[in-house]
């Protein structure tokens, strides 16, 4: 099909996550044009998806526990959040009939917990104020003008634009757009990409086909655990997590995926310890393992004296040898810290979301690609991450505004020093 093109554009925003259609309502209120450009049929498509069991929107924590979520990158990610901040987002919310409440963890969801009421409410602000959707545009790199390259179902199209937010997503989420595709365009035109990584991830053990077969999707819980830091630390932490056919996820891990992926990078694995009883006393648990089991299988004491029945008991039968089951003080000190070897996050494609991406050094603080005046980048195609609780989606609201404010900054300056020069 032939290559068409489009009218210009002011300032074109390329991607329809929480962090585009943030970028997109900062920059019209600031009074700049704006087309916003995304490859699906629809936008916030992984929006919803993270809303269908409960839209966790942000966390109450106060504003220095929250910051310090984003590792590394703390300093730079609070400097995002001190212009929009976890209060800035519920009032935002507020503003669009949306009301919200604090969890009994801490988390924050809106009271109907959904997410399309507000993206509808959002989306026809957006509208309203004169933001112009193209749908079905994949973006895929700039032709020999300078001008933006748009696959569609009716040709490829190149637009004009005075100025570009990306907010392509990671890799995390292919079937609803977050492919990483951008990677190689960006690469070639020489920006520094940290490699993309699994974050909020699983990660895989190598079960034995019978304990995989017979206890893959059963949850963990109560359980805690713990591990050692960097710094030489002990650290644990209570919560609960989900045997997979090949090791474990859900909410406990991911909390400690950043760590333990890193740790996995250097030393090519990393053991963590379990506690199945967290709350019993150690020593009191080893005398009520040795009391006399009469008739009673091994299954049925644990259960009993223990508390340990279903998969924990499972857990123990895959990890351990026969002969502990023997010894009172070795079985509860193996219920107390029963080690798991983890070999490997699982891939990227199945994380919750990524690590990686383009490097924050090389924008300056208006999140402008220094080499590339023009150029701006938001949400998770950045080199950040966060642990799952709406530090994720906080982030990428924050990252929105701060990258359109900035364009919208650069395009009136612009616009100002070419009127004062004619």
């Amino acid at each position: 099909m032939a290559m068409q093109h489009a009218p210009h554009s002011s300032l074109a925003i390329i991607g329809g996550g929480p962090a585009g259609l943030m970028a997109a309502e900062v920059a019209i209120e600031a009074g700049v044009p704006v087309d916003l450009y995304d490859a699906m049929g629809s936008v916030g498509r992984k929006f919803l998806l993270a809303g269908k069991g409960g839209l966790n929107l942000t966390h109450s924590e106060p504003f220095g526990r929250f910051v310090a979520r984003y590792g590394l990158r703390r300093d730079t990610v609070a400097r995002w959040l001190a212009d929009f901040d976890a209060d800035s987002l519920r009032a935002w919310t507020r503003g669009l009939g949306v009301e919200t409440f604090v969890g009994s963890s801490g988390r924050v969801f809106p009271t109907d917990l959904k997410a399309a009421p507000l993206l509808r409410a959002w989306i026809r602000r957006l509208r309203g104020r004169g933001v112009r959707f193209h749908m079905h545009r994949r973006w895929c790199g700039w032709n020999g003008n300078g001008e933006l390259r748009f696959a569609s179902h009716d040709g490829e199209r190149h637009v004009q634009a005075d100025a570009v937010v990306f907010a392509l997503g990671g890799a995390s989420w292919p079937r609803l757009g977050s492919d990483g595709a951008w990677i190689d365009p960006f690469a070639e035109a020489g920006l520094p990409i940290a490699p993309l990584q699994p974050a909020n991830c699983g990660f895989d053990i190598g079960w034995s086909e019978h304990f995989a077969t017979r206890f893959a999707g059963q949850p963990v819980k109560p359980a805690c655990i713990a591990w050692v830091d960097d710094a030489g630390q002990a650290q644990a932490r209570q919560g609960e997590f989900v045997v997979t056919a090949t090791g474990i996820e859900g909410s406990l891990v991911y909390a400690l995926s950043a760590g333990l992926r890193e740790r996995i990078a250097r030393e090519g694995g990393t053991t963590i310890h379990v506690d199945l009883a967290p709350g019993r006393d150690p020593e009191r648990l080893a005398r009520d393992l040795g009391k006399p089991r009469g008739g009673r299988s091994i299954t049925e004491h644990l259960r009993r004296t223990a508390g340990i029945e279903g998969v924990k008991a499972g857990l123990l039968r895959e990890c351990l040898e026969k002969t502990d089951f023997d010894d009172p003080a070795a079985l509860a000190a193996r219920i107390k810290a029963l080690p798991l070897r983890l070999l490997r996050p699982r891939p990227v494609d199945e994380a919750i979301s990524t690590a990686g991406g383009v490097r924050l050094e090389a924008l300056d603080e208006h999140l402008m690609w220094r080499d590339r005046p023009g150029v701006f980048f938001a949400g998770e195609m950045l080199d950040w991450e966060a642990p799952t609780g709406g530090y994720l989606l906080t982030a990428c609201f924050a990252s929105g505004r701060r990258a359109g404010a900035g364009a919208a900054a650069w395009l009136q300056r612009r616009h100002h020093s070419a009127v004062s020069t004619a």
